[in-house]
């Protein structure tokens, strides 16, 4: 049985446990992990200005939309509708994890049901509008379009899962 502990108390024993691999990953071979580090540091410079312009976007639109016209939207006049736009809006955004998680975590604090949210995020994890091209250069035309529409209507079905599960649906 898991012992209930704050946010923060699981934080830090993420952050000692990654600490203490660091460590033994140094002892066992210093070169090779510091290589990776210099390489992870080199990678995550690259990507830092990327999702700084990300977080920067996502911020000026929860600063500029009003919170009640996106739960008025995302719960729509119904729950066929609320869910479809948020799937839709999954479907064509490109968000990562570490934001998406967080902002899901917002919306629900407004009162979005726990569903309209699995199709948020769900399609925003697994549908590709954005990365499309790039899908469609690596796999093929078919294979991409396949795979989206097919995790499309998978994420509508973990969608209707949660809803069921979480008493939000009949």
């Amino acid at each position: 049985m898991l012992i209930p502990t704050p946010k923060g108390v699981k934080m830090v024993i993420l952050y000692v446990l990654t600490g203490i691999c660091l460590f033994a990953s140094l002892i066992a071979d210093p070169s090779k992990t510091l290589q990776a580090l210099k390489i992870a540091g080199k990678r995550f410079l690259k990507l830092l200005g990327e999702f700084a312009l990300l977080l920067i976007l996502v911020s000026l639109a929860l600063t500029l939309l009003p919170p009640q016209s996106i739960t008025h939207y995302l719960k729509g006049p119904g729950k066929l509708l609320g869910t479809l736009i948020a799937a839709t809006v999954g479907s064509l955004t490109f968000i990562p994890g570490f934001i998406a998680y967080p902002l899901a975590g917002i919306l629900h604090q407004q009162g979005i049901p726990y569903f309209v949210l699995a199709a948020f995020v769900t399609t925003l994890m697994m549908v590709g509008v954005v990365t499309f091209p790039m899908e469609q250069r690596i796999m093929g035309t078919r294979v991409a379009l396949v795979r989206n529409i097919l995790y499309f209507f998978l994420a509508l079905l973990t969608s209707l899962a949660i809803g069921l599960i979480f008493g939000e649906l009949p």
